[in-house]
């Protein structure tokens, strides 16, 4: 029988596993995928927030809060979401850090009413997120081996140890969920169109060992949502359910899904012999474009100004912004353009060039 200090210690140690469940914790998520794809309704839904979501200007941020249990701390977890599709690339380096990497999560939103800028739009935003994290992993290498080794092992606890796809596909560095968002569109898509896309998202995410997901308006499968990024965002449990029919939303946990099930890409004998590809991933990749070509498009012109979109209008500073532009271009005198532009008062003329002080001084000799 255990003696009085054996007793004591499985005490100390009973109230400190008790602290560290209760300890508030942290995670972040980061929101990737087309533009207007429904990325801040996602979120909005998943952190219980009824308001109607605004178009994400480039690189947004919110936080939710959930309690494990009745008195205890709430666990946080901080939302990034990406805008303007592929056109912002730079900005997915800004969420990840080598902070956070360890309880760093990614959800990449896939509109599936534009299928011809479906594989365009997840390889850009997943290749570069990877040369991202990669780079972390490798500096955090430099100085602690252990720890990087760690995180690439991480990677694999979605996967079986006995499943029979292990050597064959490559998990993201990340834990990754790829929703298919715009349901109710889709299904109206012909039953050959919809089998392809599905069999690709599908193949698409268990190479990565990613979980995927298709969402529609209904109050079901909104919990089922919920549940998936709950379990990114809270460490919740995700649902067991499992969906593979194209006539049906795709519910496919990470892990559950393999290659034999999946099949080969939707193509004859005879077409897949004349694909010259030297992946897995290239020949899913020509096959999808055979049906689905990408579209000829210059990212960078998806996003417009928002200098000039109105609801981010401010009259202050759009007048010292005008002001600046036609003395750069040498098309007035610094002075009276203020004037022109307030007009209304020597207190708001006073208020406007305060401001603006800090910017002539390269125009001095204009003044």
């Amino acid at each position: 029988s255990d003696n009085l200090w054996d007793l004591a210690a499985a005490e100390v140690q009973a109230k400190e596993n008790a602290e560290d469940d209760s300890a508030e914790t942290e995670r972040s998520v980061f929101f990737i995928g087309n533009k207007n794809g429904g990325k801040t309704s996602i979120i909005l839904r998943c952190i219980d927030r009824d308001e109607a979501p605004k178009p994400t200007l480039a690189l947004e941020y919110t936080f939710g809060r959930k309690a494990k249990g009745h008195n205890t701390p709430k666990d946080i977890a901080h939302f990034w979401e990406l805008g303007g599709g592929t056109s912002l690339l730079d900005l997915t380096q800004i969420p990840i850090t080598s902070e956070n990497i360890r309880t760093f999560s990614l959800v990449l939103v896939l509109d599936l009413s534009k299928p011809n800028e479906l594989w365009h739009t997840m390889d850009r935003l997943l290749q570069v997120t990877r040369k991202r994290v990669d780079k972390i992993v490798a500096d955090i290498g430099k100085s602690n081996s252990k720890a990087a080794n760690q995180i690439m092992q991480n990677i694999w606890k979605s996967i079986p140890n006995n499943h029979p796809d292990r050597e064959l596909i490559d998990p993201f560095p990340l834990p990754l969920l790829i929703i298919g968002s715009k349901y109710d569109i889709f299904q109206d898509f012909e039953s050959e169109k919809r089998k392809i896309i599905c069999k690709t998202l599908r193949f698409i995410s268990h190479y990565y060992g990613a979980s995927l997901l298709f969402t529609n308006k209904a109050e079901s499968h909104k919990s089922v949502l919920r549940s998936f990024v709950n379990h990114l965002a809270f460490g919740q449990d995700k649902s067991r359910l499992l969906s593979t029919d194209h006539n049906k939303p795709l519910i496919i946990p990470a892990g559950s899904d393999s290659l034999s099930q999946i099949g080969t890409p939707s193509a004859s004998d005879s077409e897949l012999r004349q694909v010259n590809a030297r992946t897995p991933m290239e020949l899913w990749k020509k096959t999808y474009e055979r049906v689905f070509p990408p579209e000829n498009r210059n990212d960078s012109k998806d996003l417009k100004d928002p200098a000039k979109d109105p609801q981010y209008a401010e009259r202050e500073v759009d007048a010292m912004r005008a002001v600046k532009d036609q003395v750069r271009d040498g098309r007035g005198n610094c002075r009276s353009l203020i004037l022109q532009q307030m007009g209304e008062g020597f207190s708001e003329f006073l208020l406007v060039y305060q401001h603006w002080a800090c910017c002539v001084t390269p125009y001095k000799g204009k003044l």
